[in-house]
């Protein structure tokens, strides 16, 4: 784990609750900015990616997948990049989170409530994020 990465992360970032109707482009997201209400997979996985710089397009995760604009595919994870998961290769419903380095992606989810970080393993050992559909790299702008 790039250790030095989630140090510069605000403490803010860690009591996030999990919130299934606030993700990207939302209007409960439009009203209410920022991550205080809570945010699914997606929008924290954005507000992170911001939060050091970075500027990912407000998408959901089939449309993040397809993107080829603002994102990138690579065939391996650097810290900062976005990974896919679903129970299947379908790119729509997939829970994103971001690598943290050392093989560890911090993310949320409704499992969890919180931002919780785990290894690929954690992953696969769960049937619904078991498939690694592939990692995305945000352009600089």
């Amino acid at each position: 784990m790039d250790g030095r990465l989630l140090d510069r992360l605000p403490a803010a970032f860690w009591t996030v609750p999990y919130a299934g109707s606030r993700f990207p482009g939302a209007p409960a997201v439009a009203a209410r900015p920022g991550l205080a209400a809570g945010a699914n997979c997606q929008l924290f996985a954005h507000e992170v990616l911001r939060h050091f710089g970075l500027a990912p397009p407000p998408l959901r995760s089939s449309e993040l997948w397809t993107d080829t604009q603002a994102t990138v595919r690579v065939p391996r994870p650097r810290p900062l990049d976005l990974l896919l998961f679903n129970a299947t290769d379908d790119a729509y419903g997939a829970h994103v989170g971001v690598w943290t380095g050392e093989d560890e992606v911090l993310h949320l989810c409704a499992q969890v409530g919180r931002p919780v970080v785990w290894t690929m393993a954690e992953f696969a050992a769960r049937e619904r994020y078991r498939v690694l559909i592939g990692v995305k790299r945000v352009r600089a702008r």
